[in-house]
């Protein structure tokens, strides 16, 4: 199969396996508020901190084989996607208020991502 590349070698599937690893890694901030609100030391308190760990051990594996097809730069640039995650999360999870400057701040968090990864093309 004939993938797409840019001139840094990155391909539609490796964006998205990138974009999905940091989607993933923006969990664990869900998890660990969930843990923050338990009592400490208690058997939920322990679980929501487990799944933090599992959930970054997990990322960390992806995102070593990211690293390995991708160019630091480009992975480094997509970073930024996981505030936008964790803006969407506190939102439909825990009823936090999106403001209009959260909303600006992602757009230019977007357009920048979108600058870095098409800059070549």
């Amino acid at each position: 199969m004939n993938e797409r590349k840019n001139k840094r070698g990155v391909t539609l599937p490796l964006l998205i396996l990138l974009h999905g690893s940091l989607l993933f890694s923006s969990l664990s901030g869900v998890c660990s508020k969930m843990a923050a609100r338990q009592p400490l030391l208690s058997g939920p308190f322990f679980f929501w901190y487990g799944l933090v760990l599992v959930i970054m051990f997990g990322y960390a594996l992806v995102w070593q084989q990211v690293l390995k097809r991708m160019p630091l730069t480009v992975a480094y640039a997509n970073r930024p996607v996981s505030l936008i995650w964790g803006m969407l999360w506190g939102s439909l999870i825990f009823q936090e208020r999106i403001t209009w400057n959260m909303i600006l701040g992602a757009g230019v968090i977007a357009v920048g991502i979108c600058l870095v990864v098409t800059s070549d093309e």
